[in-house]
This record gives C-alpha cells, structure tokens and sequence, in this order.
C-alpha cells in the first residue's frame, strides 16, 4: 500500500508551539519560584532556593532513574530473548542519533505502559510484558520512537527540573506561610499592615506550580509525538498503539513515573488526551485512518522466558506495578 508523503509543515508547526509553551512552562515555574523565595527572605532566600535546588537536582538526576527500575522490578532484556524489539530499538536509536543504545528492560505486569529513564549518554527504556504482548510490531515501534525521542530531546532532565522547582516551592511556601502566621500578632499589636497579598500568593503557589508542572508534561508529550513521527514516518503506527492502550485499559497506562495521577479535568492530566493525541498524529498525512491497514503481526516469540506476571502493589506513595 503507497501512502502520502509526510506534512512536515505540518509536524514543525506543531514542534514550534511546543517548544514556546515549554520555554513559557519553565520560566513561569522559575518565576513562582524566585518570587516565593523573595517573600519568605528577600534576596537570601533566592539565594537559598538556587543552591538547594541545584543540589536537590544533582542527587535526583543520578539516582532517580535506577531507582525507579529496582521499585518495578525492571529486569534488563537479553537481545536472544527479544530480537524484534532489540532491532526495532538500534535502528531508532541510530536514525536518533544517541550516542549509546538505550538498555531495554522488562517488567512482569499486565500494564501496557513503557518510559524511558536516564539521558542520552546513559539511558533505559522499561517496557511492561502486555505492552510487548500486547501490540503489533508496528505498533510498538512507535511506542519505542516515542520514548527515544523523550531521551534525545532530554525530556527526562527538563521534567526532574520542573519537579525540584515545584517541590521547592511548595517548601518555600509553606514555611513562608507559616512564618506569616507565627508574626500575625506582632503586625495587628503594632498596627503593621498585614502583607495579606503575600500570604495568598503563598498559599496558592503550591497548586500553581504542580499545575505548570503538568502543562510543561503534555507539552513534551505532544513533543515526544512528533518526534517519534519523524523517526519513524510512520503516524498511523503510533496513532494505532494510543488507540490500542486507551481501549484496552483507559487512562491507566498514562504513567511516565510510579505513582497515581488525576484524569480529569484536562488541566490536572500529566498526558494530554489520547485523541487529541491522535488528532495531531493523522494531521500530519491527511486522510490516514488511525487504525493500521498495511500488514501487521505481534512479536513472534515475546519475552521467552516470563516470570509470574503480577497485579498492581499500593504503597503509601501510590501504585506501582
């Protein structure tokens, strides 16, 4: 079957309005930040909330990734065990342009989910047994471009940056606030006007900022789409694998990271919405379908040797699989 050519006005259009919102995303979480730091202590807190920031960073940055594969209980692949998708991955790394292959690793859990962890140099891709079982080669081809394109476009360090502003924030404001109502009285019994703009940006900046936060997420979302599109040519096959996991589990498997999130409304989504999603994929060769037509076949012998396969595990941080 001839398919049409690529929109590539199209694809860098969309590309050009990512990249503004995340540029936009991180400086108004930065802002947040410096602001709340000024109110809690002037220009030493600033000060404060850069060094521990950059520490906090430095730390998450080179023990986040592997921890988080050990809380899965990721183990790593063996090419022999999966040779489809061990091809699939060194010709998108190559077309990539990483300078390393990304490890693949496995999880034994019904979830159809993948993500990707660490940076372009050093880095991992954790795929669950039903995504593997679960889609076509195709399919999956366009998952895995997809999180290759999270790791050339370092994804990874943009969203652990967002996350230490966010925490220091909420740090900062609740201290801040704190601090406020400790002084209250000294204000009233002196007739100090009481700085009530400061206590509300204080109080709000908490839901602000993991509001950003998740803004900045579907903009790499969306991103990492495009990307994985212009790896592969192929936009019906990622469509097709979005299409797959929303009717098959929902919004469960939107999960970059451990832990729950909130669907819905939109401004609280970590992912933007799948057929949304979908929408742009097919804009880029008009008239596609988003349902594969050309032939497609599941891995032939997926992940020989699988453990016991096991359900959900609550924590008090939420679940992992």
């Amino acid at each position: 079957m001839t398919l049409a050519p690529l929109d590539h006005a199209e694809r860098w259009r969309h590309k050009l309005r990512n990249q503004v919102q995340t540029w936009l995303l991180v400086g108004g979480s930065l802002g947040l930040l410096v602001l709340c730091a000024w109110i809690f202590a002037g220009v030493d807190g600033i000060i404060a909330a850069v060094a521990g920031g950059a520490v906090v960073l430095a730390v998450s940055l080179r023990a986040a990734p592997w921890m988080v594969l050990r809380l899965y209980r990721a183990r790593p692949l063996r090419p022999e065990e999966f040779p489809e998708g061990f091809r699939l991955l060194e010709e998108l790394a190559l077309r990539a342009d990483l300078p390393t292959m990304p490890r693949l690793y496995y999880v034994p859990s019904r979830m159809m989910n993948a993500f990707a962890v660490g940076n372009a140099a050093q880095s991992a891709i954790c795929v669950t047994d039903g995504l593997v079982r679960g889609l076509t080669l195709r399919q999956f081809a366009g998952v895995l471009a997809h999180e290759v394109s999270h790791i050339r476009n370092g994804d990874i360090r943009v969203m652990a940056i967002a996350d230490t502003v966010s925490r220091l924030t909420g740090a900062m404001s609740t201290v801040g606030v704190l601090l406020l109502f400790v002084n209250l009285p000294f204000f009233l019994a002196n007739g100090a006007p009481v700085p009530w703009l400061g206590i509300a940006l204080l109080l709000a900046a908490p839901t602000i900022g993991a509001i950003l936060q998740l803004a900045l997420s579907r903009a790499r979302e969306y991103d990492a789409d495009l990307d994985a599109v212009g790896l592969t040519g192929d936009p019906e096959g990622l469509a097709a694998a979005l299409a797959t996991l929303e009717r098959r589990q929902g919004r469960m498997w939107e999960m970059m990271l451990p832990g729950q999130r909130i669907p819905d409304p939109s401004l609280l989504r970590s992912h933007p919405r799948t057929e949304d999603r979908i929408a742009r994929l097919l804009s880029l060769r008009p008239g596609a379908r988003p349902y594969v037509v050309a032939p497609d076949h599941r891995p032939r012998r997926p992940i020989a040797s699988v453990p016991i396969v096991h359900g959900p595990r609550f924590h008090t941080m939420g679940v992992w699989y």
